[in-house]
């Protein structure tokens, strides 16, 4: 085990990161929402899915009116028998209790500034909120910390800063080591779901352990560092003033980082109360494992799972490259219902289609940078794949070009900014035109995206993929 004071001050406290670079324009308020990154808050990029260009995603299942049985004990209501949401289960494990400060009303009043940015944020929690919270929740921590990848990373597993900082919880390289999460040229374990939030429950309840219980000051020690913290306690003592979080004189970034998370908390606890509203996020898994029996294109992957590259990214942002580490880990996290195609699919695959080369001949008057050009890859991916150490190469001998690899390819998300995925459950009163107007997108694009005819029933799911900045 490794001691949180050592693991914080080590690379994570505050003088480490680096606020975002200059954005102008609407894109500022979704900053807002999503920045403050505890460990190394950085360009906050979209990195989700949704871009109206790119494959629309299978509409998903309709939940259809259920028909009530009189003689049943069950047909009182059929509300009961619907998907619970996942936000009730999340506000009953809450413990910080509603704080009532300065600093948490004005986070709360950005929020309320622009409804549209705040419920994509809280739209990108849904591949992952079901298992964090899980590992909250066994941890016996604040169900309020599951809220903290909002705070850090918008919910974006491939937002990265300009000093390091990678993942859903923002982990430094150093700091990421040091809490088991190992970092090379395919592969990084801070971007990953299930090891990073590990980590980050870890490193939570150490620092907690050493602020005495005391919730706030660990909060503030997660962004600031534990010795940054820790120091600003002790001179408030030596002056005889309080060593409340409140009290305490430290970073800015800081003084915003925690009412941020507290300001966020108070809104799921009761959105109707400030005006806002949460997205359906359901409660019940979004992935499972898959095992890929081996090294792995993921362009190839994603076709056997019948979903775009984008959406398999999203869940497997840990793969750095074109195709999964050759040494492993031989699995990928898919969406709960694409688990038996995919394998299904993969179990009748050539094995020499799991990667996609072409062969290069080379020229004279050939160089590595060219060929890269030529079929649009990098220079590293062409060295890596043929065991260059460095750029030369010779007339007359061949090449190995891995054709899916990009530069943007599993970073793709980390520099694209584009419109929002999020769920919406038709009401009452709803029609195709009242939800293009309050989404500000057009009735074709939601009859394409969801594949329905003029009319929609209470009830019915749809899928809208909105501007962030609108």
């Amino acid at each position: 085990m490794i001691a949180a004071a050592d693991i914080d001050d080590f690379d994570q406290s505050a003088q480490h990161r680096q606020r975002p670079r200059a954005l102008t324009g609407p894109l500022l308020v979704l900053l807002a929402l999503a920045l403050g990154g505890c460990v190394g808050v950085g360009t906050r990029s979209d990195g989700t899915l949704g871009d109206a260009a790119q494959p629309v995603p299978d509409r998903p299942a309709a939940t259809e009116p259920l028909e009530a049985d009189p003689g049943s004990a069950d047909a009182a209501s059929t509300e009961a028998q619907q998907p619970q949401e996942i936000w009730q289960r999340l506000r009953g494990g809450f413990q910080l209790g509603r704080i009532e400060h300065p600093r948490v009303e004005r986070e709360i009043r950005r929020l309320q500034h622009s409804p549209n940015a705040f419920r994509a944020l809280m739209a990108r929690s849904e591949p992952y909120l079901y298992h964090i919270l899980n590992a909250v929740e066994s941890a016996d921590l604040p169900t309020e910390l599951a809220l903290l990848p909002a705070v850090e990373s918008g919910f974006q597993a491939h937002v990265h800063s300009p000093e390091g900082a990678a993942g859903l919880w923002q982990f430094m390289p150093a700091t990421g080591r040091m809490l088991g999460l190992k970092q090379d040229w395919w592969f990084d374990k801070r971007r990953t779901v299930r090891a990073s939030t590990e980590a980050a429950v870890h490193y939570l309840v150490r620092l907690n352990e050493q602020f005495d219980g005391d919730w706030l000051q660990t909060l503030a020690a997660y962004n600031a560092g534990s010795g940054t913290v820790g120091k600003a306690i002790r001179a408030a003592s030596a002056r005889g003033k309080p060593t409340d979080f409140w009290s305490l004189d430290l970073p800015g970034e800081t003084d915003s980082y925690v009412p941020r998370l507290l300001a966020l908390a108070a809104v799921v606890a009761d959105p109707q109360a400030y005006g806002l509203d949460l997205p359906e996020v359901l409660d019940e898994p979004y992935f499972a494992p898959a095992n890929t029996a081996g090294q792995i294109d993921l362009n190839v992957a994603a076709q056997l799972a019948g979903m775009p590259v984008q959406d398999l990214l999203v869940l497997n942002a840990g793969h750095r490259r074109w195709a999964s580490r050759p040494e492993g880990p031989y699995e990928l996290l898919l969406p709960v219902d694409k688990i038996d195609r995919f394998e299904e699919a993969l179990a009748s695959l050539p094995a020499e289609e799991r990667l996609r080369w072409r062969q290069h001949h080379i020229k004279s008057g050939d160089s590595l940078s060219r060929i890269a050009r030529q079929y649009g890859v990098s220079v590293e991916a062409i060295r890596r794949s043929n065991g260059l150490k460095d750029s030369r190469i010779r007339a007359g001998k061949n090449l190995l070009i891995p054709l899916s690899d990009s530069a943007n390819l599993a970073d793709a998300g980390a520099n694209r900014h584009a419109r929002q995925r999020m769920h919406y459950r038709v009401r009452r009163g709803d029609s195709l035109y009242v939800i293009a107007r309050r989404f500000e997108v057009s009735v074709a694009d939601l009859k394409r995206w969801n594949r329905v005819g003029r009319y929609i029933r209470p009830g019915e799911r749809i899928t809208v993929f909105i501007d962030p900045d609108a």
